[in-house]
């Protein structure tokens, strides 16, 4: 890991792939039979393809939320504003799938680490599973910074 650069990516459901990839190839078929309708199939797979997310680049002190596609960043950069603190905190993300008439509500346990500005504002900066990995984190970010960490794992938040 760049010890200057911190990069968020959500993660994508697999059937989002697997609906880019069918998309796709429905798309080239009905080219390959003389149908430019396929066209429009081979576009909109790409979008099944994209990811989000944010990167903060410590040592040029900016940020931006960008989109990915094929490994391309999209988004453009700001300057990052005077950071009060990093908080570490454990929620809950969900992502909906849905097929036809079916729909399922997945949910993952995560640990968020949110930078504060200007009292309540915030800069969702990075998200894991791993605890340790989320503190070893907040402490970089926290070191460069010079900034304090507050925990909000337990039940009970706590200033490191």
């Amino acid at each position: 890991m760049n010890k200057t650069k911190i990069v968020f990516k959500r993660k994508v459901p697999i059937m989002r792939y697997v609906f880019g990839v069918a998309f796709f190839f429905m798309g080239v078929s009905w080219i390959l039979t003389g149908n430019l309708f396929g066209m429009i199939f081979c576009g909109m797979s790409i979008f099944f393809f994209n990811r989000d997310g944010s990167e903060i680049d410590l040592k040029i002190e900016k940020y931006r939320e960008f989109i990915e596609l094929f490994g391309l960043r999209f988004g453009a950069w700001k300057d990052l504003p005077e950071i009060e603190y990093i908080s570490v905190f454990s929620t809950t993300e969900s992502a909906k799938v849905r097929a036809l008439t079916a729909e399922a509500t997945i949910k993952n346990d995560i640990i968020v680490l949110n930078l504060f500005y200007n009292g309540n504002h915030r800069i969702k900066a990075y998200a894991t599973t791993d605890k340790e990995d989320a503190f070893k984190v907040a402490k970089q970010i926290a070191g460069i910074l010079k900034i304090d960490i507050l925990d909000a794992t337990e039940g009970e938040s706590k200033w490191l």
